[in-house]
């Protein structure tokens, strides 16, 4: 388990677990909330990361795997972020495929996000864990992985700033293994993120280790690098577009000319951000909220190039990946 200043969160979250697993062990990435205590209190044992070294998720759980394999041997090793609760029966159910079909290297399930109708940036991640199952390419942060794949390929990389879960994966997967989402309930996550300033850090986050992984691992295929090239694309080339084109066709057939053209291109947006929500409304969810999600997420593609300039700017300066967080610390008493 990792976390930094997830207060109440982290206690759920240790609750949800402990109990249920051989072991459990929580890395903390340089809390000032009262988080290490609180897991103390609970009977966990607690790794507290250098905090002269970058923080990143893959380190912490690189630390945390290594603690946990000096506490005992184990098939299988679960991770969770600090922000999320174990559903019920979970473990058994993870363990279970994983001990009954040794071509999979790790297994997740269906993660909910705890309160998705609290702000429409809750919502947003609801239909980020919405996705299919079966196998697949890669688990997210919540996963089970067999211990004896991890050891095989080194664990994740620890250079990693977003994204390293899918890194890994891609590792195993050359390797001969496969990923499985089962269609079981697996975990709840509280995104706690109820203002446009947290939602628009994340996206900038999603920019910078999106490039960060896809400029060192995908070599221009994978998810990752269609993220780039789709927030290149909305962020600088569509205004671009609109300006030279509009521009042209008004020096070439006068302001009428340039003012329809204008409106050819402009109009390009609105409509991306119909079929993004017709996407959305036939999953499921309500049409105002399709909508309003098909509009954030044209809007992300700015936040997400600010993330990539901030890659480029630290990769040319040699700088090692700067931690970006988007959530404010949690409430001691419960309140988040």
């Amino acid at each position: 388990m990792i976390g930094r200043n997830e207060g109440q969160r982290l206690v759920r979250c240790l609750n949800s677990v402990l109990g249920n697993a051989g072991a459990v062990v929580y890395v903390d990435s340089g809390s000032t909330d009262g988080s290490i205590e609180r897991a103390r209190e609970l009977g966990t044992k607690v790794v507290e990361l250098d905090r002269t070294i970058p923080f990143s998720a893959s380190r912490a759980r690189n630390a945390g795997f290594a603690v946990l394999r000096e506490l005992g041997q184990f098939d299988c090793v679960q991770f969770v972020d600090g922000d999320c609760e174990i559903v019920d029966g979970w473990i058994d159910a993870g363990s279970g495929f994983l001990k009954e079909d040794e071509k999979f290297a790790a297994v997740c399930g269906k993660l909910r996000e705890r309160d998705a109708d609290a702000s429409i940036y809750n919502g947003i991640c609801d239909v980020e864990w919405s996705v299919k199952t079966g196998e697949a390419d890669a688990c997210g942060g919540v996963a089970m992985y067999r211990v004896s794949a991890l050891e095989a390929v080194g664990g994740f990389d620890a250079s990693v700033a977003a994204g390293e879960e899918r890194e890994l994966c891609g590792r195993l997967r050359a390797k001969g293994w496969k990923i499985m989402r089962l269609d079981a309930p697996m975990a709840t996550h509280d995104a706690a993120m109820t203002r446009f300033s947290q939602w628009w850090k994340r996206e900038i986050r999603a920019g910078y280790g999106g490039l960060d992984v896809a400029s060192r691992f995908e070599h221009g295929n994978g998810n990752f690098s269609r993220q780039i090239r789709s927030a290149r694309i909305w962020g600088i080339g569509w205004p671009i577009a609109l300006v030279v084109i509009s521009v042209a066709a008004a020096a070439i057939g006068g302001p009428i000319a340039g003012i329809l053209a204008a409106a050819v291109i402009f109009f390009a947006w609105p409509l991306q951000v119909t079929r993004i929500a017709m996407r959305t409304r036939r999953r499921g969810r309500k049409l105002g909220f399709s909508f309003r999600y098909g509009l954030l997420l044209m809007i992300a593609k700015w936040a997400q190039l600010i993330g990539q300039f901030r890659y480029i700017i630290d990769s040319r300066r040699g700088q090692h990946s700067r931690l970006i967080e988007h959530k404010a610390p949690a409430m001691a008493g419960g309140g988040q």
